[in-house]
């Protein structure tokens, strides 16, 4: 029988928290998911979020808003909290991060003419660049990261009831992922897969400096006779998997591909294995943690 939409996961209390830059649209997005009749509260003091779930689930999700103007907040103090609650079988943690282009920010707080709470006294600007630098180490965190820069408020809800207004067996997320196990393997990834017997492009100087989503890089990658029958497995298994999930209640699922330098292979198998459950009707993000972290400040190292 069909659950409820907005039915408590079995495997906890559904929890959401929203963050993201001051101006992104957190305050449009707590009140859409309001809408869709979860609970919510912003700017809840971090320390009180713990003391908030202790006792048994309600019957629907929570949306808790959580940025730069909650009380205690720090990125060390919510990624400990992300940290906590991941391992509490009694939540179902997500974090949706909601980010916005520098400039779209600037002129958003110029039409407004809002003081920046990072900057009262400043121009915005400064406020926004001390503000990216705080929550980096969360954004990397994120299990669905939506960017705002070209959305109206309108675009926004309708892009959140994409993904949390549906019926259970439509709405879960699906976080497909790619990153270095140089760098480790990252917290809350429910099924993880090593890429790095494939065939190394690193080792092609004139593919070495492009990543797996460049269609060469994805060929060369492609070339490797294990990785056809490696490809049709993992679709096979991921695909028999995703509707026992959702049995289950659960509301998000992040599926992560790893290769020594979280660039080339990881990357192109996360590409491909995101494109073809969206084209089977999923609703599936993309994260590459390690393209991310290098889009600032480029580096080298085996693939």
């Amino acid at each position: 029988m069909p659950q409820d939409p907005n039915s408590v996961p079995s495997d906890g209390q559904r929890v959401v928290l929203v963050t993201g830059p001051s101006g992104a649209g957190r305050s449009t997005a707590i009140a859409a998911l309001e809408d869709m009749d979860c609970e919510t509260i912003d700017n809840l003091p971090l320390s009180l979020i713990p003391r908030l779930l202790d006792g048994p689930p309600l019957g629907r999700p929570i949306a808790l808003g959580l940025d730069v103007r909650n009380r205690d907040f720090s990125a060390t103090g919510l990624i400990e909290l992300i940290d906590r609650l991941t391992i509490d079988p009694q939540v179902s943690l997500e974090l949706l991060f909601l980010d916005c282009r520098t400039d779209v920010l600037v002129r958003r707080y110029s039409e407004t003419r809002r003081r920046h709470p990072l900057a009262p006294a400043e121009a915005p600007l400064s406020g926004i660049l001390r503000e990216a630098d705080l929550l980096a180490p969360i954004r990397v965190r994120a299990d669905l990261l939506i960017d705002t820069s070209d959305m109206s408020p309108h675009d926004l809800k309708a892009e959140l009831a994409r993904w949390f207004g549906r019926a259970p067996s439509q709405r879960m997320a699906v976080s497909v992922q790619s990153f270095s196990y140089k760098r480790g393997v990252p917290r809350g990834v429910d099924m993880i897969f090593d890429c790095r017997f494939l065939k190394n492009p690193y080792w092609s100087p004139d593919l070495r400096p492009l990543d797996g989503r460049d269609p060469r890089v994805a060929a060369h990658i492609a070339s490797d006779a294990r990785f056809a029958p490696f490809f049709e497995k993992l679709t096979d298994l991921v695909q028999m998997l995703l509707p026992a999930h959702i049995e289950e209640g659960k509301a998000h699922l992040a599926i992560g591909f790893g290769c020594t330098g979280g660039q080339h292979r990881s990357v192109a198998v996360a590409e491909k294995l995101g494109d073809t459950l969206a084209l089977a009707g999923w609703q599936v993000s993309k994260r590459h943690r390690e393209l991310e972290r290098r889009a600032a400040a480029p580096s080298g190292g085996a693939d």
